[in-house]
């Protein structure tokens, strides 16, 4: 089983959820930091695994978050930009985009390593970060043909999430073939 989760804990900086269960007449709703909501949902995920998992028969995987490249001054590009008409690698060993918390990343380590259930752990963050370059950009199939006004404007529009094939991808399919063939 391979497991991910991360471009939609990036909304903020806290998260309102539900103390209790649906089903309660009273709700109690608190806010809570995003690290600590994803500590909460990846200890779910955990427990989950370690119930409905057969260590002797499945191997479970997690894969890290891959970045968006919304904010090209963060590689030296120009204010307002993204990965819009990127065509080189960042090669800067130290970059680490704003888009990529260190502190999710950090949640991920605390909680694998308290786990019983061995997990192989698939981090993809810093190999994709350096990948300004291959995202859709304007270049993907939209569920309806872009306007003239938004072609003019590529940058407005532009798919910064989303990852071209081959390319990228094919680095984290290589990586996940490695530890099947490989633990």
């Amino acid at each position: 089983m391979v497991f991910n989760t991360y471009l939609w804990w990036m909304t903020g900086l806290k998260m309102k959820i539900l103390k209790g269960s649906f089903d309660d007449d009273d709700k109690e709703i608190v806010e809570v930091t995003i690290e600590d909501a994803y500590r909460m949902a990846m200890r779910s995920t955990l427990r989950w695994v370690r119930k409905n998992m057969d260590p002797k028969k499945t191997r479970v995987f997690f894969t890290s978050m891959s970045p968006t490249h919304a904010k090209s001054m963060e590689w030296g590009g120009e204010e307002a930009k993204n990965c819009y008409n990127e065509t080189t690698l960042i090669e800067d060993p130290t970059y680490w985009g704003s888009d990529s918390r260190k502190s999710i990343m950090k949640v991920i380590e605390e909680v694998f390593s308290q786990s019983k259930f061995p997990i192989t752990f698939l981090n993809i963050t810093q190999l994709s970060s350096y990948r300004k370059d291959a995202h859709t950009s304007i270049y993907k199939k939209q569920w309806s043909p872009l306007a003239e006004e938004q072609l003019a404007n590529p940058v407005s529009y532009a798919d910064c999430v989303h990852w071209c094939l081959p390319g990228l991808q094919d680095t984290w399919n290589e990586l996940l073939f490695t530890k099947l063939l490989y633990p």
